[in-house]
């Protein structure tokens, strides 16, 4: 896998953070990307394998051109696509407003889209390439509190699947991996609000906990290596049993 180089969106969060690393041991390059190119830079420091970090908003077309070329040049062509960038703010629809609706639409799914399009031509060039879409379990089956993210979680499932269609001749799979509640900032949003609710959510995993960023990581690696390359189009939860199908 050292010849293989993976960027991660939203490298720098609690996910990202275990998805980098897991590459990173795996023996990928790691492009860890980030709205915050600081944290990006010293995160990537501290991987096993060769890594560099890189500021990008991915919601904006331009920057993510600028990231995908600087890591062009520094790392070598992108193989592995990690979307993972995601914001969220929970709480209920009708309180929500069309601000908050529309940053995370343009981060979740636009952000989604325009990362895999400023990727897309070199895979297609190369005949090879792994996509793989950090969705959620809240875009399979919904979630309260959490309406308008779980229609962008649903639109990349969507998404994947469509593209999956049209790159498969091209040696290019698209997948996505659905974590159910996860102990990462954003489900803290739900315990913030709600003690009860965080715990009768933590009650109803059938597995009686809260996944972490190091139980989800591992779906990534595998849907990246070589061992996935005759699945494409695919969505699978890491949720303890919550969602099953």
């Amino acid at each position: 896998m050292s010849t293989r180089t993976a960027l991660v969106t939203g490298g720098v969060g609690g996910i990202g953070r275990a998805i980098c690393r897991h590459l990173s041991e795996a023996g990928y390059t790691v492009a860890v990307c980030d709205l915050n190119g600081d944290a990006a830079v010293e995160f990537a420091g501290t991987l096993a394998g060769k890594a560099r970090g890189y500021a990008v908003d991915v919601s904006d077309s331009t920057s993510v051109a600028s990231a995908v070329s600087a890591v062009n040049d520094d790392l070598g062509a992108v193989d592995v696509l990690v979307n993972n960038a995601g914001i969220d703010k929970i709480e209920p629809f009708v309180e929500s407003t069309e601000d908050t609706w529309r940053a995370v639409v343009e981060v979740n799914y636009l952000g989604t889209v325009i990362v895999t399009r400023a990727v897309l031509d070199g895979m297609i060039e190369r005949h090879y390439g792994r996509i793989i879409n950090i969705s959620s379990d809240a875009g399979r089956v919904g979630s309260s509190g959490e309406v308008v993210y779980s229609g962008t979680k649903g639109a990349v499932i969507a998404f994947g699947k469509a593209l999956a269609r049209e790159t498969a001749r091209n040696g290019i799979t698209i997948n996505a991996v659905c974590p159910g509640p996860t102990d990462t900032p954003l489900l803290k949003q739900v315990s913030d609000r709600s003690q009860r609710m965080y715990d009768a959510m933590a009650k109803a995993v059938p597995m009686k906990r809260i996944g972490t960023p190091d139980d989800v990581a591992p779906a990534v690696v595998f849907f990246a290596g070589d061992g996935a390359a005759f699945i494409t189009g695919q969505t699978l939860s890491v949720s303890g049993g919550l969602t099953m199908s």
